[in-house]
């Protein structure tokens, strides 16, 4: 009894001390945010509250937080409160199966990679429902905006993440960051699929130049344009968690995870934290080099680009490693 009470008392230090660290990375990721696209488009980024303006993602949540809370006459008052928490819940979610160091994981567990998979479709359903409570034409335009984009470019990383379990024949994540310890040779091939992991989460995130969901010249700010105060704030916190947590699985599948040329866990879990930074200013960087496509050329990309290409990896990988143990090589 005690013992079990000693797990369970272990377990929630463990998600709570993982929730905090995930939402101070999301307050410091807008700073940040803010401050690259300031340098980018030559001017100031935020420098008044605090030492270089460090503890602005403080008083970004203060303002939003203290907002009043405006709410349509005719939304669904259900669906329009529980889409924010349950778009933040899944977000957070997510992290508990993410191994961010050989031995630092909340539920390492075989199906990882599946259980992500799973979260990311069905947080589809907490936009949708915020664009059609909030009855408003533009919140709902923007809702199947993002309901079609996200539906569609998961069969994209869903397929890359397919070709990645075939070749180390695991869901298990941790595995796959141990593969590459092993057989870091297997990653030179696969630049060009990483690329289309890189551009497709980028769609999977709705993050600029796929913003169509957000798009401010046509739907003002899309799903989540009749949201106001803290139920905007964690619409917030859950899209700048998902970006978090798209680097850190692109570094886990592609960048070798925790892995470093020294095999000292500090030294590696330093790596980790670089390797994930530098994923997260390149999506920063995209967003402010690159204009905002149409949707019709979104849509192409993947049906008539990266579908295929995605098919033709898994079909190419599947013949590989088919060969190979025929071999008795693999």
């Amino acid at each position: 009894m005690i013992e079990g009470l000693k797990i369970i008392l272990l377990l929630a230090v463990k998600w709570v001390s993982l929730v905090v660290a995930v939402l101070i990375g999301v307050a410091f990721l807008t700073l940040a945010e803010r401050k690259v696209l300031g340098y980018m488009q030559s001017r100031r980024g935020p420098n008044v509250v605090g030492v270089y303006g460090l503890l602005q993602p403080l008083a970004d949540g203060l303002k939003l937080f203290s907002k009043e809370s405006i709410i349509p006459s005719q939304a669904n008052l259900l669906l329009y409160f529980l889409s924010p928490v349950l778009g933040l819940t899944l977000a957070l979610i997510s992290w508990s199966v993410i191994p961010l160091s050989k031995y630092s994981s909340l539920a390492d567990i075989n199906l990882s990679l599946l259980i992500i998979l799973v979260i990311s479709s069905v947080g589809v359903y907490s936009i949708l429902m915020s664009g059609w409570s909030s009855h408003s034409k533009y919140s709902f335009i923007g809702a199947l905006r993002a309901a079609a984009q996200m539906i569609s470019y998961e069969i994209s990383l869903g397929l890359i993440m397919m070709g990645i379990i075939i070749i180390v024949g695991s869901f298990s994540l941790s595995k796959i960051v141990f593969y590459q310890q092993l057989q870091c040779y297997y990653l030179w091939p696969l630049w060009p699929i990483f690329l289309m992991m890189v551009v497709s989460s980028l769609a999977e995130t709705n993050r600029a130049p796929f913003d169509l969901t957000e798009g401010e010249s046509e739907l003002v700010s899309g799903f989540n344009v009749e949201y106001a105060s803290m139920s905007f704030a964690l619409f917030f916190l859950a899209e700048y968690s998902h970006i978090i947590l798209s680097c850190v699985l692109i570094v886990l599948l592609f960048g070798g995870g925790w892995s470093s040329v020294i095999g000292v866990s500090t030294i590696g879990k330093c790596f980790f934290l670089v390797k994930v930074a530098m994923l997260v200013f390149l999506f920063l960087w995209v967003r402010a080099s690159f204009p905002r496509i149409r949707y019709d050329q979104l849509m192409h990309l993947l049906w008539k680009a990266y579908l295929p290409l995605s098919i033709s990896f898994v079909v190419l990988i599947s013949c590989i490693c088919w060969s190979l143990n025929a071999l008795s090589v693999y």
